[in-house]
């Protein structure tokens, strides 16, 4: 195994608009980042062009047990044991317009795709950081993201969407309480309408404006807004914040 001279920080769907930006921006940071991606080629390509040195692709599909387990092994030899997790893997499956589908319309194998990815992805990935962790406290971090598609009952997107982001919420703090005896904090972030490829999906650049009118800050969120939010988390000054999410979007969602 490498020499550890730095904490290490697996980011899944890590070559997506998103979870680039948290690449870069941990990255600056100092950490060693394990981009992950279904395609190779996207996270080796990202890999290179991150700040500093010392980081590594590596293609994985977050929905299969073992392909997960592999990838923390590959990651523990190359780079050394993870520290920092945040898992970014997510999809949003629609219809070829834009539109979503009602849940009486929703088929099980778009339920079943959209849950392997977005939930059980993030559960095993979850669950190994957890089974890799030693006896000793150590200060890990884990930082999943949900969306406020899961506090709102959501708007673009579709039942089986928000469903498997709510099931991360919950999961978010099951885990909190589990780990917070090793000193792992485990919080989630759930970005609003955030200008990234998934917005794409449903929302066409000419409706930007009508968009942002509904949000109190009047605009659409960027990735690196998201990444920032996921920074302060990993960041030692986050170390008494666990089992909590941050809205990121603008006061879209008040209380």
């Amino acid at each position: 195994m490498a020499q550890q001279t730095r904490r290490v920080a697996l980011v899944t769907g890590g070559a997506g608009g998103i979870g680039a930006e948290v690449c870069r921006a941990l990255a600056e940071d100092g950490l060693a980042i394990a981009v992950t991606d279904k395609d190779l080629a996207l996270a080796e390509n990202l890999a290179k062009q991150l700040p500093r040195h010392g980081h590594k692709g590596f293609a994985v599909d977050v929905s299969d047990e073992s392909a997960v387990r592999r990838l923390y092994d590959e990651i523990g030899k190359s780079l050394g044991q993870v520290s920092v997790l945040v898992t970014c893997a997510g999809v949003l499956l629609l219809r070829p317009d834009g539109s979503r589908n009602e849940l009486v319309e929703t088929s099980l194998d778009e339920w079943e795709v959209t849950q392997a990815v977005n939930a059980r992805g993030t559960f095993l990935c979850c669950r190994e950081y957890a089974q890799r962790l030693g006896p000793a406290p150590t200060d890990g971090r884990v930082v999943t993201l949900s969306s406020v598609a899961a506090q709102l009952g959501g708007y673009r997107s579709s039942s089986s969407y928000i469903a498997s982001k709510s099931a991360i919420l919950g999961l978010t703090k099951a885990l909190a309480r589990e780990l917070a005896p090793k000193r792992v904090t485990v919080n989630s972030v759930a970005p609003g309408l955030i200008d990234a490829p998934m917005l794409r999906l449903s929302l066409d650049p000419a409706d930007d404006g009508k968009a942002a009118s509904a949000i109190p800050l009047g605009r659409l969120g960027t990735p690196s807004d998201v990444a920032s939010a996921v920074r302060f988390l990993v960041s030692p000054a986050a170390s008494y914040i666990t089992g909590v999410t941050i809205d990121v979007n603008g006061g879209y969602r008040m209380q």
